[in-house]
């Protein structure tokens, strides 16, 4: 088994492997990226930087899904 590094995802603590991006932990969840709104250290994420937004340790990210209606 790889390295693993310990993170805080919407305030819960997890171990994830190193060198995994914002994407891998949307795919991990089973998050749709279209659908959501990711924070990494208070700092909004763009869509487009999910594959190159790698995470460290003690990162604090924040996914908050978003939700349409009317």
């Amino acid at each position: 088994m790889g390295e693993s590094i310990d993170i805080c995802v919407n305030g819960e603590p997890r171990s994830i492997a190193a060198g995994s991006s914002v994407a891998m932990l949307l795919a991990e969840h089973g998050l749709h990226p279209q659908r959501v709104a990711v924070e990494v250290n208070e700092r909004l994420v763009r869509r487009a930087d999910f594959d190159a937004a790698v995470l460290c340790p003690r990162d604090r990210i924040e996914i908050v899904t978003l939700v349409g209606g009317g």
